[in-house]
């Protein structure tokens, strides 16, 4: 299949990786963060880190909208299902994520809330358009890639004045993920890993483009390279990022090419700005309030604004003493530093949100990687 079959090429992954183990230099150390769940899949799933040079290697960072998504907000929309009868809809991966009280949005779903999986938000709009005398929240999560989507589901509701239709909106946005990493003082308290650059993500920067990095490479003097999510991809980027950390250049190179250039995509992002302005602060999964790193809808558009029409207030729950996700999340940690890891916290029973997720660190991690981790104990 073109642009599947020839990036996954074994032979052509060998000779990257002996390219590799030739321009690695003996004398030092590479970190680079992976900032997309997708990357983390495709590293794990793929056998990618093993193909790394020994001094080489891939911290996951808080790419996974799923992971980052904060307890309180889950609460926010399991309420409307049970206190105020609402249809909430929202992504599959969402269902699972640990809330409150043992709850999640599929065990309130059992509880008689009315929940339903969608695969997008035009999806949600219909659900109201047929439920005219039902109020339908559409749980609107994921970054910017996920974000056109929402703000066309508003604008058409806006047009048709469809009165039962909100959005419970908690898109976040990479670059002040990215920004908060490198510089934030509640970060380093709890301690994190030199980076030397990052792999940028694919899907979000074909809406941004390779243009928002370049503060990046610019200011923080980290390279940035953009590539997509297949596992020739990956390693290209890796070689790249080895590259530029040689020579001492900080720049952004983009690997994916074939989908991503510099200014992204004008009229997603302008249908965007129209519908959503930044928030002065959210509460990330892992990383606790990160400034202007959310969007929340334009008072243009409140009609459709779950927060506003229902008066909902935010309050933070704190994780799972056991589970280690954030400390994962900022690349602190890696899965198997967690006491659950597959054993209490599995995909089947997740405490944490790092397992929900396919694109999750301890999710990738526990379906391709945790029988290599035994065989490595068992060795030693």
């Amino acid at each position: 299949m073109k642009y599947i079959d020839e990036f996954r090429d074994g032979g052509v992954a060998q000779k990257i990786a002996e390219r590799l183990r030739q321009e690695v230099r003996p004398n030092r150390s590479y970190s680079f963060m992976e900032f997309c769940g997708g990357h983390t899949h495709a590293i794990s799933r793929y056998g990618v880190s093993e193909l790394l040079p020994a001094n080489v290697r891939m911290v996951h960072g808080p790419g996974c909208p799923v992971c980052v998504l904060p307890i309180g907000r889950i609460d926010l929309a399991i309420k409307l299902a049970l206190e105020r009868g609402a249809i909430v809809c929202t992504y599959g991966d969402t269902m699972r994520v640990p809330a409150s009280d043992g709850l999640s949005l599929v065990r309130a779903k059992a509880r008689g809330g009315d929940i339903r999986m969608v695969y997008s938000a035009a999806d949600a709009l219909q659900i109201a358009r047929q439920n005219p005398q039902r109020e339908v929240v559409f749980f609107a999560i994921g970054f910017e890639t996920t974000t056109p989507p929402t703000a066309l589901a508003i604008r058409d509701a806006h047009k048709e004045g469809l009165a039962n239709f909100s959005v419970l909106c908690c898109h976040v946005l990479t670059p002040s993920a990215i920004t908060h990493i490198l510089e934030s003082p509640e970060v380093r308290q709890f301690g994190t890993v030199p980076i030397d650059g990052f792999v940028g993500p694919a899907h979000v920067s074909i809406v941004i483009g390779s243009g928002p990095y370049e503060h990046f490479a610019q200011e923080y003097r980290k390279p940035v390279v953009i590539a997509g999510f297949e596992p020739l991809d990956v390693m290209q980027a890796v070689l790249m990022l080895v590259r530029q950390v040689n020579e001492g250049r900080a720049e952004v190179e983009n690997e994916f090419t074939r989908a991503v250039n510099r200014d992204g995509n004008l009229n997603a992002q302008a249908l965007v700005s129209d519908i959503f302005e930044l928030r002065p602060s959210f509460e990330w999964r892992g990383l606790g309030e990160v400034p202007y790193s959310a969007l929340k809808i334009r008072p243009g558009f409140a009609a459709f604004d779950a927060e506003r029409r229902f008066q909902l207030g935010y309050q933070p729950v704190a994780d799972n003493k056991a589970c280690e996700c954030g400390a994962i999340l900022r690349g602190v940690k890696k899965p198997t530093d967690c006491k659950i890891f597959g054993t209490v916290c599995t995909p089947e029973n997740p405490v944490g949100s790092c397992m929900v997720s396919s694109e999750g660190a301890c999710a990738a991690h526990y379906s391709y990687g945790r029988f290599k981790d035994i065989a490595i104990v068992a060795a030693a």
